[in-house]
């Protein structure tokens, strides 16, 4: 308990730093949020998507999950983006992964962990699709790190197939799909330069008329 008693202690503490430094602090952030981002994480507990991009509560709408996935079976990341699409009409979804990523590892070895193993599933497909230019790259970690890329390069694309992102663009909605790194060692956000903002921007393939 004694572990669960700091958690609060910490939590006076917040609050009177926040409000020393600004009284109305939890006033304004309290209201309706406006977010013009939505960001796709991973639930890693050292990347803290607010404190990375020095936004407020309020301010950016946050989605996380091991590895940053976007299964495009997965009806909780669906809700998520079609809640943050269609009702607070954000802007800009960024799909942010991380180097060092353990998800991302563990899908790089044969051991069984439980559950998880069919949700990173996913991650080996990636590591599938990109086999040959993944294993010419002979040190690990730099391979390791390639993948950490290229699932996030994925996961962008999944994103940018579904109805609720292309039904936004149908109507002219402004929307951009981002895919970032971050960095553990020094804190630093890295674009991956692979932003979709439009039907144009996807294959064929997976383009959809929508209603």
């Amino acid at each position: 308990m004694d572990k669960l008693r700091l958690l609060f202690e910490n939590n006076s503490d917040w609050v009177r730093s926040k409000t020393s430094k600004d009284p109305d602090y939890f006033a304004r952030t309290s209201k309706d949020q406006l977010p013009l981002y939505l960001w796709v994480g991973c639930s890693d507990s050292r990347v803290p998507a607010n404190e990375i991009v020095g936004l407020d509560p309020g301010e950016l709408f946050v989605h996380r999950n091991v590895a940053n996935l976007f299964p495009h079976t997965d009806f909780n990341c669906l809700s998520v983006l079609e809640f943050a699409v269609d009702i607070l009409k954000i802007e800009h979804v960024i799909v942010c992964g991380h180097y060092d990523c353990g998800g991302v590892k563990a899908a790089m070895t044969d051991h069984h962990l439980g559950l998880v193993d069919n949700w990173l599933r996913n991650i080996r497909d990636v590591y599938a699709a990109h086999r040959t230019e993944l294993e010419d790259i002979l040190n690990e970690k730099q391979r390791y790190n390639r993948l950490v890329e290229l699932n996030v390069l994925q996961q962008v694309k999944n994103i940018s197939h579904t109805t609720i992102v292309q039904r936004a663009w149908d109507r002219k909605q402004p929307l951009t799909v981002h895919g970032w790194v971050y960095r553990l060692d020094n804190g630093k956000l890295s674009d991956l330069a692979c932003n979709r903002s439009g039907t144009a921007d996807v294959d064929p393939i997976y383009r959809i008329r929508t209603p």
